[in-house]
């Protein structure tokens, strides 16, 4: 006996580059609205805005290329391409030069939204989490370790769908950077090793529909590639 009342669910992983290994996940946080042109496209202006986040669950990750079922309650699902930042290391109330130094890989990632029961709870007020945490929102492809590719801080990144491009950005475009990022969250929550970051996506979002693929690219990284089922 081990004194667990039901069977531990298996731990979410991610698959890394080139190899059988995985990296196991924590927690993901997301940021929202660090684009200039997302921000403006979503009615907002970025030059007085700090970064914010919000969190998926880890079991919301998609991985190893597999179908994403079109989600339940909802007419509107939308993908946004994404950087997606893998932390080795943890700490709180990091400098942008410490919070560097946590990072273990980057991913291309592509953040599921439901975008009308997110408009709806904008509309009253409500938390976000049933339009961003579903089953399968979390899409996240192979990990790359940060020593082989070095800062990814000015690849391009790019999201199509069935072959048509309808995102495409420069990462130093980003409003806050990478280093940033991690280091203003680490002074809201002490961030730690298995952390998975969003780190935000370009203009250009829109809906998906049974049937559809979308790939989201990454200089440098693979390509994560995603069948709406």
């Amino acid at each position: 006996m081990n004194g667990l009342v039901l069977p531990a669910p298996p731990p979410a992983t991610v698959p890394v580059h080139g190899t059988s290994a995985r990296f196991p996940v924590r927690r993901i946080f997301c940021v929202g609205r660090n684009y200039a042109d997302h921000a403006r496209e979503m009615g907002h202006d970025p030059d007085r805005e700090p970064p914010f986040f919000f969190a998926k669950p880890a079991d919301a990750l998609l991985t190893d290329g597999a179908d994403l079922p079109y989600p339940p309650a909802t007419r509107d699902l939308h993908f946004e391409g994404e950087l997606v930042v893998a932390l080795g290391a943890g700490g709180a109330d990091l400098s942008p030069q410490a919070a560097s130094d946590l990072i273990w890989g980057y991913a291309a990632g592509n953040d599921m939204t439901r975008r009308d029961l997110q408009a709806e709870a904008k509309r009253m007020g409500r938390p976000w989490d049933m339009a961003k945490g579903f089953d399968g929102a979390a899409i996240c492809g192979a990990i790359r370790p940060a020593a082989s590719t070095g800062p990814l801080d000015r690849g391009k990144l790019s999201l199509s769908v069935d072959g048509e491009i309808r995102q495409r950005a420069c990462l130093s475009q980003m409003i806050w950077a990478v280093p940033d990022i991690i280091a203003h969250l680490s002074r809201l929550v002490r961030v730690a090793p298995g952390d998975l970051i969003y780190t935000g996506t370009p203009a250009g979002v829109g809906a998906v529909n049974c049937g559809q693929v979308m790939t989201v690219t990454i200089e440098g990284l693979d390509p994560v590639t995603t069948r709406v089922a």
